[in-house]
């Protein structure tokens, strides 16, 4: 409890928020640390999960490669990119590609095959396109699923950006290491706080997302109750 009390009085110095080491700039570090490594995550796992959703090929061996790719402890990985790359951020967001690509995925091509093939077939009788099935069939039911994907990528990557730290780089992470070497809990207390709060405000983005894209299809509904499965 005296490290708690210590941390939110830690928290409260309006010093502490200032400067190049201050929570407002590590906080900042994190937050984009958390979303490059997000987005360059989707740029991989997005197109590779509409193909899968769409074709079904492929599907076995991504399960079983998300399967492997989940068992990664993302310490080993960090370290072992930090030792072939050196100091600085490209290690750490390798790391956090390789963590949010299973859930990205998994909901991707989770939310393409939400359309039945029935549907698929019939929009296909309509005249449409593979592409354009894909992008007026297909993603606008799959949105739920594929945002879920994302939001579970986001918590897991701004819950282990952390790490960054480890290998010389910013972010929240320099206050628990900080802490950890001069045996300052409370800053370590703090920090954690800190990391929580940064979730907690990703979650509350996506749930607004969601609620956006639900309000305007509330046929959408019912699929995002399963979004939780996802990741």
């Amino acid at each position: 409890m005296n490290y708690l009390l210590e941390a939110l009085q830690w928290l409260s110095t309006g010093a502490n928020w200032t400067g190049a080491d201050g929570i407002l700039m590590r906080t900042f570090e994190h937050a984009w640390y958390s979303m490059l490594g997000v987005l360059l995550a989707s740029l991989i796992a997005i197109p590779l999960g509409i193909y899968i959703g769409h074709t079904g090929h492929l599907r076995t061996l991504a399960v079983t490669l998300l399967g492997g790719m989940r068992s990664l402890p993302t310490l080993g990985v960090l370290t072992i990119f930090g030792i072939w790359l050196g100091i600085g951020l490209a290690a750490p967001m390798i790391s956090f590609v390789v963590l949010a690509i299973p859930s990205i995925l998994a909901g991707t091509y989770s939310g393409v095959e939400v359309a039945s093939r029935d549907i698929v077939d019939a929009a296909h009788a309509q005249g449409m396109t593979g592409r354009q099935v894909i992008t007026k069939v297909q993603l606008p039911l799959g949105i739920p699923l594929i945002i879920g994907g994302l939001r579970s990528a986001s918590l897991q990557v701004i819950a282990t950006a952390t790490l960054a730290a480890y290998v010389g780089s910013g972010g929240l992470g320099r206050y628990l290491f900080l802490g950890l070497r001069t045996q300052n809990y409370a800053l370590m207390v703090a920090c954690s706080l800190l990391v929580v709060a940064l979730a907690i405000a990703s979650e509350i983005l996506f749930m607004a997302i969601m609620r956006y894209f639900t309000h305007k299809n509330p046929g959408l509904a019912a699929i995002a109750a399963t979004t939780q499965k996802v990741g």
